[in-house]
């Protein structure tokens, strides 16, 4: 096993602690920057387009989001310290592992449909 993954196992959260989503879900990460001496909270909120890696130490998520026009995609490390909480603002309904095509859509079909709700 190399050094990144003997790290990435040590900087790893219990698995109570990984939240449960899914691809399609529209997710609010609360991620922790370090600026200076201090630290806050930012919030990034959008699609959920990739995950890798299943539940190993090394998983990531992807998630993208159109800010002024403009699309932004961030990967997170799915068991980091620096991500506060992942909240699943909305759950969506999708066919695919991967949305990448949702790069190449604009306005209302880069939207994904909202999931069902069970009665």
């Amino acid at each position: 096993m190399n050094i990144v993954q003997e790290y990435a196992k040590e900087q790893c959260k219990a698995p109570q602690d990984v939240p449960k989503f899914n691809i399609g879900d529209t997710v609010r990460v609360h991620f922790r920057i370090v600026e200076g001496e201090k630290e806050r909270i930012q919030v990034f909120e959008g699609v959920v387009i990739a995950r890798k890696g299943a539940e190993s130490p090394t998983a990531t998520f992807t998630v993208r989001r159109v800010a002024f026009g403009e699309g932004v995609e961030r990967v997170f490390p799915l068991h980091s310290p620096r991500i506060a909480k992942v909240v699943v603002a909305r759950e969506g309904r999708v066919r695919r592992a991967k949305l990448y095509y949702l790069r190449d859509r604009v306005g209302k079909s880069a939207r994904v449909k909202a999931r069902g709700r069970a009665t």
